[in-house]
């Protein structure tokens, strides 16, 4: 590959993403360590806030979809491996890719806000981790649980999507862009 200043920019873009990924995974990381560390706000199990969907939705309008999908498979098998052990990360996996896959499809028609796209992936999550749940244990009243758990998601997205909101709204417009 010559170094023509087209290809020097491709690579230095690609070089400046994967840095920004990496930190994105370790803030992620963080954020999941101080969730696992906080008791849930309510005494219903499962209930938390979703702290570290604050910085896949950063990646996600920030960097695209794949860059977001990776850092969030990374920060739940890790997190899996210090935090919640196996199973909870086998539930922490189909509520992520889940809850990933409705917010991309939801940013990409620009019909929702931040917020909307947040407060679906809240839910989505839920939904996906009920799924798993009802799987494991072979028991479908795992599906009574659903209401709490979609009513905490909107709650939860809803408050990770007005964070995320400010977020990205204090960052440089051009943070990622080729000629930053």
């Amino acid at each position: 590959m010559s170094n023509t200043p087209s290809n020097t920019n491709k690579r230095n873009l690609r070089s400046k993403r994967l840095a920004t990924a990496a930190l994105l995974v370790t803030l992620a990381l963080i954020f999941s360590y101080v969730e696992a560390l906080i008791p849930s706000p309510v005494a219903i199990p499962g209930v938390k806030l979703g702290l570290a969907n604050l910085v896949i939705l950063v990646a996600l309008y920030q960097l695209d979809f794949r860059y977001a999908f990776a850092i969030s498979i990374v920060r739940i098998i890790i997190s899996g491996l210090l935090f919640s052990g196996v199973f909870g990360m086998l539930y922490s996996m189909a509520g992520g890719i889940l809850s990933l896959l409705v917010m991309y499809f939801l940013k990409k028609t620009n019909l929702f806000s931040i917020i909307g796209v947040s407060m679906a992936g809240g839910v989505f999550h839920n939904i996906g981790q009920i799924l798993v749940a009802s799987l494991v244990v072979s028991d479908l009243r795992m599906f009574l649980y659903l209401p709490i758990l979609m009513f905490s998601g909107i709650i939860s997205g809803i408050l990770i999507g007005i964070f995320t909101y400010y977020i990205l709204k204090a960052l440089p417009g051009d943070l990622l862009k080729q000629n930053s």
